[in-house]
């Protein structure tokens, strides 16, 4: 059983990274899996915004079944990161200060 519970934090903990590149690939305007599932998209001006939706959701989801099943999942984010997922509210405020400030942004890779 042991084995299961670590295989499982092990595994939440992976799918919470890739929600986090997700959201911040999305948040700087990268490529993502969305824009091959909805190509069109692109050529419409809501698209940014919808993109970065459907990331947030992804991540706030990922965040919501650790909580349930208890596993840590704060030290993935910063202090301030990690309270607007608990905010859970995609506010302007998280879009512009993800990345703590605007001055000393690190864009995703």
């Amino acid at each position: 059983m042991a084995n299961n519970v670590n295989l499982s934090e092990e595994y939440f903990a992976n799918k919470l990274d890739e929600a986090k590149l997700h959201f911040e690939r999305a948040l700087d305007c990268k490529h993502t899996e969305f824009d091959d599932l909805y190509p069109y998209m692109i050529e419409h001006p809501q698209f940014f915004w919808y993109k970065r939706y459907v990331a947030w959701s992804e991540l706030l989801t990922i965040v919501k079944l650790c909580e349930d099943l208890e596993l840590p999942w704060t030290e993935r984010f910063t202090e301030r990161q990690a309270e607007y997922v608990r905010n859970r509210v995609m506010s302007s405020k998280v879009l512009d200060y993800w990345y703590e400030t605007n001055e000393t942004r690190e864009h995703v890779g």
